[in-house]
């Protein structure tokens, strides 16, 4: 039995062979400063963000999409796989995504960090490949495909083709980079100290790039940064577009930097089908207006956006075999075992 990872940095997605996607949490981890002791993760560590007491630290130990911590990572990885893989399952092979232009030291955390857990070998797929593939699409024609994987720790951008990637680019700001936007744009506007999950929150609550015809409120709490006490505030979906739009535009460039540079015969299919967005930041209200205003092409985001790379790396399990032949005269998505 092989299993999929996607290791997020803001959630981390686990799919096993035959079972599907069976854990969804997000990568945090609490430990004891002094002793490295691991105390939670998941979706528990989550909650204790900007609340642990002094000596314990709960961090996200994934950043920009890649490994910043590796122990961390490590021992995150190992934790959670083992609440969701039984006794019988010995020595799995595993795929998991990478962003688009992570170098060799990266890509090598990253497959120390799944090895951890005691796999036969690790395969890596690309975040857009994956990601295409987990919208049902073959990349493996003669056909080009783009796409934009936008989450939290990156914005992967890519035209396909081959079963390979044309052109790419990768944007370290994207979800979590909007998030200290906002706790800039509240502490400047307002006075008002928040920390990132409230960031997080707000952004999901009425977070925009183009204002709806009905703008929401968000209340958001946290501490007075002149008297040092309680307060709230009352923001709308105005002014956390001001304070997001510009990493929203880096992201917009990024996509129209990435058509300039595609090869004519590509453009011709992505004119005709459009561009595909996924990623968990895909869902931010207006962002697909902006990108088919700005690229004056069609722009459609997948109804399960945030689970495109998972669903993908568990379809790419079914190339393992033919990665695994010396010479095959299939294609692979899959990237070299390790």
């Amino acid at each position: 039995m092989d299993i999929a990872i996607d290791l997020g940095s803001d959630r981390t997605r686990v799919f096993i062979e035959n079972k599907g996607k069976v854990l969804d949490e997000a990568s945090v981890v609490t430990y004891d400063i002094d002793t490295g002791e691991i105390y939670s993760v998941g979706d528990k560590a989550y909650a204790m963000i900007g609340k642990t007491p002094v000596g314990v630290k709960a961090v996200h130990p994934l950043d920009s999409g890649v490994i910043a911590e590796s122990d961390l990572v490590e021992d995150m990885v190992s934790i959670l796989l083992k609440e969701v893989c039984s006794a019988k399952v010995v020595m799995p092979r595993v795929v998991t995504a990478i962003p688009c232009n992570v170098t060799e030291v990266e890509k090598r955390a990253v497959v120390n960090a799944v090895s951890s857990f005691g796999v036969r070998r690790v395969y890596l797929i690309e975040s857009p490949k994956a990601a295409a593939m987990g919208c049902g699409i073959d990349i493996t024609g003669p056909h080009g495909v783009m796409i934009a994987d936008i989450g939290s720790g990156t914005a992967d951008i890519a035209v396909l083709s081959l079963g390979g990637i044309s052109i790419s680019k990768s944007i370290k700001h994207a979800g979590c980079a909007m998030d200290e936007e906002i706790i800039k744009y509240i502490r400047k506007q307002y006075n008002l100290i928040i920390g990132t999950n409230m960031a997080e929150s707000c952004k999901k609550a009425v977070g925009c790039v183009k204002v709806p015809a009905e703008p929401k409120t968000f209340r958001v709490k946290g501490r007075d940064a002149v008297n040092g006490l309680p307060r709230f505030i009352e923001v709308g979906s105005e002014e956390i577009k001001n304070a997001i739009e510009e990493i929203a535009m880096e992201i917009v460039n990024a996509i129209k930097d990435v058509l300039e540079k595609t090869p004519p015969e590509l453009i011709g299919d992505i004119y005709t089908d459009g561009i595909i967005l996924t990623g968990g930041l895909a869902k931010l209200t207006g962002f697909a207006k902006l990108v088919s205003e700005a690229t004056k092409l069609r722009v459609r985001v997948h109804k399960s956006a945030e689970d495109c790379v998972i669903m993908g790396c568990g379809k790419a399990i079914g190339y393992i075999g033919e990665t695994e032949k010396l010479q095959s005269s299939g294609i692979s998505p899959l990237l070299a075992a390790f």
